[in-house]
């Protein structure tokens, strides 16, 4: 079969609404309850941290992207930086974070559309809630993603700006109903679980309220295929992440304020939706108003699967160009320019995660992506810090102001979530990220110069193996782990020695980089496409 290239075609229109349309997913339908219930009126700090958190991340990939234009760009620019173990790393745990998400809005979808199906949904269950034809409802829908990402990158561009426009319509609509219908006295109540500062920090690893900021990541994984993308990727990152930051604090406010005061009698803590804003719309009064949010509800969510469809394959193909997995999932389809290959896998892969498993609701599952997503988001701002330094003459159209304090924060931040999340979730991560080493060295084990190029890749890398210890340690004796009295008290001390923590790990990382970038998995097509991109601009 005759490789092909990706084809640029994708504008900044395009772009900002691919990371606007990944934002305003099901995170907006659940996030505000699970917030509230944890945080209760403070819920809103927990979206404002989220949004400046991502935005910090954003900021430092928006220079990696503008510099270096790949499609799959996250996972390849810590390979560029720290050779091949981290890249490894990188790509493993993004793997699992990215093909779980079409599956987590599947479900979305199924649960709120069992409304009308009630066939859909067991009810009462404490172990699977969907039937048979629930799981076919879900397959169902991960197929017309797989389609619209099989034949076009135009089509799947245009087709989601579309969805993502008419998306919009039901958030501002419901704000403009609440704030109609608020309760002040509501920001008094208390018995958020587990409430106060402890309760904000949970809810921003495990609220859903960063993982609703993660789509930002899809100009950056969509790079190869846009149009001057060193211009339009940057733009693409601010204006998705503050437009959607925007939205969800309101959204925070208005749910806060209109939820009738004699539901809140017991607090926060006793709130359990299984439709929050819809069945908080029927609660007020505002039957056809939920109606709308049902049937929104099937469209919002639909749109971020389609995304993270594409965004898997984009993955796996750079994960594949990297070296570490079959040279099949590399390959472009000559004709629609299109990872095709790997597009059928992401398909199964998230086929995989809505058999009946632990993650049993959409909350079940969300802890776990956002925890192994921003296990990927660290690299880059070690990586952003160490390119300037072992490639400084490089071309950076975007280059990012005050590098040498963003990056660090946006590490701490980092490190911060996937503390936050808690010893359960971030215990089994930490487990299958390091045992995946096996598969490391069963693909780098090729050539004469394996040896040799695993010795200087295992030196600029052995500082990911001891962070991650780190933090498997910190949650284990610290306040968001099991033990009825922690080694360390938090949330505020514990949270300040893992902040110290992630700013020696961030030093070392920068110091173990390569003292001459890895480019050695560019092909032809991506560095002359580079230069041809970089010319225009």
């Amino acid at each position: 079969m005759a490789q092909g290239k990706l084809r640029k075609s994708l504008n900044l229109l395009d772009l900002t609404f691919l990371g606007l349309g990944a934002i305003i997913g099901s995170g907006w339908l659940f996030a505000a309850q699970a917030g509230a219930v944890m945080a209760g009126p403070g819920a809103w700090i927990a979206w404002v941290f989220g949004a400046v958190a991502c935005m910090l991340i954003g900021l430092v990939y928006a220079e990696l992207s503008s510099a270096w234009p790949r499609a799959g760009g996250i996972i390849r620019y810590p390979q560029y930086s720290h050779g091949s173990m981290v890249g490894f790393f990188m790509g493993f745990a993004s793997l699992l974070a990215y093909s779980s998400v079409a599956g987590i809005e599947a479900q979305a979808v199924r649960q709120y559309a069992s409304h009308y199906i009630p066939a859909l949904t067991v009810a009462n269950s404490t172990t699977q809630n969907y039937t048979g034809l629930g799981l076919v409802f879900e397959i169902a829908f991960l197929v017309i993603f797989f389609l619209l990402n099989y034949f076009s990158v135009t089509v799947f561009g245009k087709v989601n700006t579309v969805v993502t426009a008419l998306k919009f319509i039901m958030p501002f609509l419901t704000l403009v109903i609440l704030l109609f219908n608020m309760h002040p006295s509501n920001f008094s109540v208390g018995g958020a679980s587990p409430g106060g500062a402890h309760g904000i920090f949970s809810a921003i690893s495990t609220a859903g309220i960063v993982f609703a900021f993660l789509g930002f990541r899809q100009a950056v994984d969509f790079a190869g295929e846009a149009k001057n993308p060193q211009r339009t990727v940057p733009w693409a990152i601010i204006l998705s992440i503050s437009l959607g930051a925007l939205v969800y604090v309101l959204l925070q406010v208005a749910f806060v304020g209109a939820m009738p005061v004699k539901d809140l009698a017991h607090g926060w803590a006793s709130i359990n939706f299984n439709a929050p804003f819809a069945q908080l719309a029927i609660a007020i009064g505002m039957q056809w108003l939920a109606l709308l949010l049902f049937a929104d509800a099937v469209l919002s969510p639909a749109g971020t699967g389609n995304i993270y469809t594409g965004s898997t394959s984009r993955v796996l193909f750079a994960w594949t160009r990297n070296g570490y997995f079959y040279s099949l999932f590399g390959k472009i389809n000559a004709r629609t320019g299109l990872p095709r290959p790997a597009i059928v896998l992401s398909f199964f892969l998230a086929v995989m995660w809505i058999l009946p498993s632990n993650f049993h609701s959409w909350q079940g599952l969300v802890g776990a992506v956002t925890s192994a997503t921003v296990m990927t988001y660290v690299y880059g701002p070690v990586s952003a810090l160490a390119m300037r330094k072992s490639a400084p003459d490089h071309p950076r159209v975007f280059r990012l102001g005050g590098m040498g304090i963003i990056a660090p924060l946006a590490f701490i931040a980092g490190t911060w979530i996937v503390y936050w999340t808690g010893w359960t979730i971030d215990s089994e991560l930490i487990a299958m990220i390091l045992g995946s080493l096996v598969l490391y060295f069963a693909f780098m084990d090729k050539g004469p110069d394996s040896i040799a190029r695993m010795k200087r890749d295992w030196k600029s890398g052995i500082w990911v193996i001891c962070y991650y210890l780190f933090i498997g340690v910190m949650t284990r004796i610290g306040s968001f782990g099991p033990m009825k009295h922690p080694v360390i008290p938090g949330p505020w001390v514990d949270s300040l020695v893992v902040a110290l923590g992630a700013i020696v790990f961030f030093y070392w990382g920068v110091a173990s980089r390569l003292k001459v970038p890895d480019f050695a998995t560019d092909d032809e097509s991506d560095l002359s496409n580079h230069s041809v991109a970089v010319s225009e601009a």
